[in-house]
């Protein structure tokens, strides 16, 4: 899928939270990740980011939701356990988005779900925590927007002949490196 997506928390004040979040943005290939008001400290944050994320991807202290742009074309979805919000399992995601989740112990302000393109969801009796909870969401788009094999009826994973079709083809720039190499000759 083509387009890009971000991640980030408003009013967040647990350092160790948002550092797991980031982390876990940094591996499912986040474009940018941000806060909204926060009040918590980076050095502590980076003590449960172990990939040092704010280090690889562009991260954007906004001091309000009144300094909060975002890329023209970019849909801002609010997470939050809200009744009238669609299940996470029916959420077509936007191309371009950016994630938005709440406080501990909180929810979105109500200006911010004014704000917000899309409320979703996880249909869970009752909240998890907040990198928890991004996660969730980073997988399920991960899962509905990139091209994976159909799941087997039985338990376990397709076969190899399966997962070959949906094998993405290397650069063609890698391909001619390897053959310089000799790495694809025939054995």
């Amino acid at each position: 899928m083509r387009g890009y997506f971000g991640i980030g928390v408003e009013n967040i004040n647990k350092p160790f939270n948002v550092g797991n979040l980031f982390r876990s943005a940094h591996a499912f290939g986040a474009s940018f990740i941000f806060t909204i008001a926060a009040t918590y400290q980076r050095t502590e944050g980076a003590q449960s980011d172990t990939s040092d994320s704010l280090a690889s991807i562009p991260f954007y202290d906004v001091p309000s939701l009144s300094s909060l742009s975002l890329p023209r074309g970019c849909s801002l979805v609010g997470v939050e356990l809200q009744d009238n919000a669609v299940e996470l399992p029916s959420f077509n995601h936007p191309r371009c988005a950016a994630y938005v989740l709440g406080p501990e112990k909180a929810s979105l302000s109500p200006a911010l779900t004014a704000r917000c393109d899309h409320i979703i969801r996880i249909p869970t009796r009752f909240c998890l925590n907040v990198g928890i909870a991004g996660v969730v969401v980073m997988y399920d788009r991960l899962i509905s927007t990139r091209r994976f094999p159909a799941r087997p009826v039985m338990p376990g994973g397709p076969d190899v002949t399966t997962l070959e079709r949906f094998r993405t083809a290397p650069p063609l720039g890698e391909v001619a490196l390897a053959e310089r190499d000799g790495a694809l000759a025939d054995p």
